[in-house]
């Protein structure tokens, strides 16, 4: 029997995993609030004007982001409906680093040590007293600008002083409070899984991002230029980081997926922040390991049921593919070259594994939109990373979208940073 899923966005974040339930042959609803966005996804699935009136009508209802979400989703779940998404408190996590570090504190989990600043005169003379290199990370909704993370490499901390100097000139009035974090090396892991409001579903989800826009890891920070992943039994990563906040979890009756990001070395675990929400791409990434319909999934974690989520055995790897001028924002560069660009399939019947981000229908035809310049997530499987690798590689050689660009090299820290992982028995 068809279900009636209600989508509601701040920016179009969900649109493929709205157009994956959709092509499932559940009814969808979708909501974008931003009008500058509302034209993304036009086509794929239907849309509505006004959430509020597709309350009654939906069978669950799924938020996207925190930012807020995460009030307006309590309160429909503490009316009796079946949703998806965040509480004030788990918003929080996300929002604010220095409240989510203080409560992975609270459950026992080691942290990296910081310092939270509203004042930039005070950093400067903090890192001039206590100097090493350090790591800027803004709070608040300034965190969403990626380029603003700044990641110290001089052992006397002069490279973030003159950051800091700078980030006072010009970005002022946009970072009110931030954090200066002791810079630990070593791998970058995270570590996610789904919530059904009582405890986690199994199996959790194991992921590698990349966020920089070159091959190398060189470049400016994006959202995100692909990730690779596994599912994954419990292992020492889970249970020394997401685990300790399942009681939390269970008291907020949060439901959706959350996510760690963490630095791992031969000293220990050390957590970077939450994601409380869907990652995106990675939510469309793990779409492509998930054994059934993700529909399904939905619905039993917004039913609070205990299930078991069917996945496939191996790798899976997602490539975004990016058009200019992203990662940075410029109206008549986009308007110039990207809104509207034609994405055209080589073979017509070679669909598998791709999905939409800032695309619509018009005639038929998939079309660039929105503003930011994210086009498409190709996704491939493979029982080894290599064959993950060849899968979607192939698939994004049968895209052509004028001036299209994208990372080479998803995947290739796997094979270095694999054995580093399992000689400390993290996963």
């Amino acid at each position: 029997m068809k279900k009636n899923f209600l989508f509601i966005s701040e920016d179009a974040l969900i649109s493929d995993i709205a157009w994956q339930v959709h092509k499932e042959g559940q009814n969808v609803k979708y909501y974008i609030a931003n009008k500058s966005e509302s034209d993304i996804c036009h086509g794929f699935v239907p849309k509505t004007k006004d959430w509020h009136k597709e309350v009654d009508w939906a069978d669950v209802i799924i938020f996207d982001d925190v930012l807020g979400h995460g009030k307006v989703a309590d309160g429909l779940r503490k009316q009796g409906k079946k949703v998806i998404g965040g509480t004030p408190y788990t918003d929080m996590l996300e929002d604010d680093r220095t409240f989510g570090q203080e409560e992975l504190k609270k459950q026992g989990v080691s942290i990296i040590p910081y310092k939270e600043f509203n004042n930039f005169d005070e950093a400067i003379f903090y890192v001039r007293k206590n100097p090493r290199p350090y790591v800027i990370k803004p709070s608040g909704e300034a965190q969403n600008i990626k380029r603003l993370l700044f990641v110290g490499m001089e052992k006397d901390g002069n490279d973030v002083i003159r950051i800091l100097e700078s980030y006072k000139k010009i970005w002022s009035n946009e970072i009110k409070i931030f954090q200066l974090q002791n810079r630990v090396m070593g791998v970058e892991v995270a570590v996610g899984a789904f919530f059904n409001g009582n405890k986690f579903v199994y199996p959790i989800n194991i992921n590698f991002e990349h966020k920089k826009l070159f091959p190398g890891n060189l470049g400016p920070a994006t959202g995100e230029m692909g990730t690779s992943m596994f599912w994954s039994e419990s292992n020492k990563l889970f249970q020394a980081t997401l685990k300790k906040m399942e009681l939390k979890l269970a008291v907020e009756k949060y439901v959706g997926y959350i996510d760690i990001n963490c630095i791992v070395n031969g000293s220990g675990i050390y957590p970077l922040e939450f994601t409380s929400r869907f990652g995106y791409p990675t939510i469309s990434i793990q779409k492509e390991g998930i054994i059934g319909p993700i529909s399904e999934l939905f619905f039993n974690l917004a039913n609070g049921n205990n299930f078991y989520i069917k996945t496939k055995k191996g790798f899976q790897i997602g490539v975004r593919i990016v058009v200019p001028p992203y990662p940075f924002r410029d109206k008549k560069t986009f308007s110039s070259y990207s809104k509207g660009a034609v994405i055209v399939f080589k073979k017509k019947n070679g669909l598998e594994g791709i999905h939409i981000e800032d695309v619509k229908k018009v005639k038929g035809e998939w079309v660039v939109t929105g503003s930011a310049g994210v086009a498409l997530i190709v996704a491939g499987c493979g029982l080894t990373m290599k064959q993950a690798q060849a899968q979607v590689y192939s698939r994004i050689n049968n895209i052509l979208i004028p001036n299209m660009y994208y990372r080479k090299d998803i995947g290739d820290r796997w094979y270095e940073e694999a054995d580093k992982l399992h000689s400390w028995s993290i996963i």
